[in-house]
């Protein structure tokens, strides 16, 4: 069946979610990709919007199989940014018109850390009046704590789901209790209850992923109602156990990380087709994966760009994969380069704006 008939239907189903993901040739990649972007302009418009990352601490109880700061990797540095830093580069991100801010760090539970974030986030909205937008990006906590934060000025959350197959999410975590896809999902249904916009995402390319699974998680993000989506191809971290698994296997040559990126903007593509008036992010692993990753997701329909703002002194040791991009760039230089990237697909970047994703407030109506 030729693909033209696919994109012109009004609604996709799982099946046609699935013919999609699997397109290779490049005749048809174009063709899926143009109907992404024009999807992308009709329904969210081709303004691409910044969300400053500041990533805080590497500090992290989990031991997640494939990521760089996970627990156990005694390679890594461990830092805590100041908070005076931290409000330093907030008020840089706010006079440079980024619009918003993301809050990541690794994950903790304690009191120290939970209050930590509150009083950090008081601050930030205190920055022109509350002119930043906030989205946090600090892992599974209990209710509780995400109405302290949600309370104290953070309005975005991202937690990736990793897979929406509970089977596929065992793989890339130790059995002992601590990771657990139930409480992951009980944790995004609480970030909606409480009023967030909820962001969530997934690893494309993982040993055993199938294109049912991928169109799976399509249909998670609609079900769960997420209104951003932040997901990337699975990237190598020689320090991991799964990082080690795959490269001992061979699976990590250049045709392999090829077809995971392609897999990726393929997922961007059918996730803009099949829900319209989402954000999605043009996430830095792709980048990783291939110089112009980055706008060739945005080709594809994706409308969020996270510059790099964490100190330069502590980005070497916040690498949840290898390679990782940016990392010798200054505040400004990267700054230009996005803006560069942006104006090269025929977008423009959304200064000084929240760029909140319509769907949410669509979903409201």
């Amino acid at each position: 069946m030729d693909i033209s008939s696919f994109l012109q239907k009004e609604e996709l189903h799982k099946e046609d979610v699935i013919f999609l993901l699997g397109r290779t040739a490049p005749d048809e990649l174009e063709q899926l990709y143009r109907a992404a972007y024009e999807t992308k302009k009709e329904w969210v418009g081709n303004v691409d919007y910044y969300r400053g990352l500041l990533e805080f601490s590497n500090r992290c109880i989990k031991n997640c199989n494939y990521c760089g700061i996970r627990r156990d990797n005694g390679e890594v540095e461990r830092f805590d940014t100041p908070r005076e830093d931290i409000l330093t580069m907030a008020r840089w991100c706010y006079e440079q018109q980024y619009g918003s801010v993301t809050l990541q760090s690794g994950e903790r539970q304690d009191e120290a850390f939970i209050d930590f974030v509150e009083g950090l986030l008081r601050d930030i909205k205190s920055i022109g009046n509350g002119a930043l937008g906030i989205t946090l990006c600090v892992g599974e906590q209990t209710k509780e704590t995400y109405q302290r934060w949600y309370n104290a000025g953070a309005h975005r959350y991202l937690l990736r789901i990793e897979s929406s197959n509970p089977k596929l999410y065992a793989t890339l975590h130790p059995q002992d209790g601590h990771h657990n896809w139930n409480v992951r999902k009980t944790c995004l249904d609480s970030l909606a209850e409480i009023g967030y916009q909820v962001g969530t995402g997934v690893m494309i390319g993982l040993p055993g992923q199938t294109l049912e699974d991928l169109a799976e998680d399509i249909l998670f993000y609609k079900k769960q109602n997420i209104a951003m989506i932040g997901m990337g191809p699975y990237v190598v971290h020689h320090n991991t156990p799964l990082g080690k698994k795959v490269c001992e296997a061979g699976l990590d040559t250049a045709e392999a990380r090829a077809e995971r990126l392609r897999l990726s903007i393929n997922m961007v593509a059918v996730t803009r087709l099949f829900l319209k008036d989402v954000n999605i992010a043009a996430t830095t692993a792709m980048q990783t994966l291939h110089p112009l990753g980055r706008e060739m997701a945005l080709k594809a329909g994706a409308n969020i760009l996270m510059p790099l703002v964490t100190l330069p002194q502590f980005r070497s040791q916040y690498q949840l994969y290898d390679n990782k991009p940016c990392l010798e760039d200054g505040q400004e230089q990267c700054r230009n380069c996005l803006s560069a990237r942006v104006a090269s697909v025929g977008d423009t970047v959304g200064w000084g704006q929240w760029g909140d994703s319509p769907h949410f407030f669509n979903n409201l109506k």
